[in-house]
């Protein structure tokens, strides 16, 4: 084992991946010599040369196109779209050309390929760099969606991206960068379309993603020490392909479903999973389901006031010890 930060964990995914298959290489704005704007890619031009961890300009269009033709043509590109608002420079190839690919050719070509890109607020980045995007793709027929929130989890299922024949988009979580745990020794590969659970609980669900991962957890710890509510915490982690089972299950033991979610509330991931929930376990709820959410606005720079519209633990044990505690009256 050894103690990894996120950012170390993506350059140890990617040159697990590049070490393991030669046709696997990497693209992006200022990803060799500088390491990457968050310095998540330090040392992998050193260790695989110019040829296969190459600089871009600064045009997100030909990232995803040169992205796009080496992947039909048999390599396995993983490109870097800096933050992930910037996907929407570059939305044709994301919404229209990779996802469509094998369908328009009838299956003579397809789009092996990662698109990795910095996602999420809490880094004071403003309102056009701190968006987080995950509901943009997950709603595109056609593309595979993760969005890690540990270490291990970021070198595991960015081996299962690089090796899955379908293009997938990877959204790591700008605010988790410098957290730490512990990763083991030697090959990682995981399982894309399973969620983790990260605390058993019997009271409610807990679901989050990314950043809303840690937060999850602390308030499940609060509620449990301070309200009595026991709640079972799980990292949905891959929304496209989605565990619905696992989710069911919980659901089912459990009865209450909260989802703890960065993205604005209108259209937000949470909400798909309410609806699969209220059609396939509606007899299991013991209550409404209740989505925790940052509000419909721009996300804000100042500090204090991305705080307060981004969810945090404190907010998570209000709104869940307030509705558990009306229920059990």
């Amino acid at each position: 084992m050894a103690e990894l930060t996120y950012r170390d964990a993506v350059a140890r995914g990617i040159a697990q991946e590049m070490e393991r298959d030669s046709n696997v290489v990497f693209l992006g704005e200022d990803v060799a010599r500088a390491g990457g704007v968050f310095k998540a890619t330090v040392g992998l031009v050193d260790r695989f040369g110019p040829l296969r961890v190459r600089d871009t300009p600064i045009s997100e269009q030909a990232i995803l196109g040169a992205a796009m033709g080496a992947a039909m043509t048999g390599l396995r590109p993983i490109a870097e779209i800096m933050f992930a608002d910037f996907a929407a420079v570059c939305f044709d190839y994301i919404a229209n050309e990779f996802p469509k690919l094998r369908y328009m050719t009838n299956g003579q070509l397809g789009c092996p390929l990662v698109v990795r890109t910095g996602n999420g607020g809490g880094a004071r980045f403003g309102a056009q760099h701190s968006q987080s995007i995950e509901n943009w793709t997950m709603m595109i027929p056609g593309l595979k969606v993760v969005a890690p929130s540990s270490p291990v989890d970021v070198v595991g299922l960015m081996a299962a991206a690089v090796r899955d024949d379908n293009p997938v988009i990877f959204h790591e979580h700008k605010s988790l960068y410098a957290t730490k745990s512990e990763v083991p020794d030697g090959e990682i590969v995981d399982t894309l379309g399973t969620a983790k659970i990260l605390r058993p609980g019997r009271d409610a669900t807990i679901l989050a993603l990314a950043l809303m991962v840690p937060r999850a957890l602390a308030a499940a710890e609060t509620l449990a020490s301070e309200h009595g509510i026991d709640c079972e915490v799980i990292d949905v982690r891959s929304l496209v392909p989605l565990d619905t089972q696992t989710i069911l299950n919980s659901v089912a033991r459990t009865g209450r479903l909260f989802t703890v979610e960065e993205n604005p509330r209108l259209c937000g991931w949470g909400a798909e999973i309410a609806s699969i929930v209220a059609d396939e376990a509606f007899w299991d709820l013991d209550g409404p389901i209740v989505r925790i959410t940052t509000p419909h606005i721009p996300l804000p720079a100042a500090d204090h006031l991305e705080d307060l519209a981004l969810p945090s633990a404190p907010r998570i044990v209000e709104r869940i010890a307030r509705v558990m505690n009306g229920a059990r009256r």
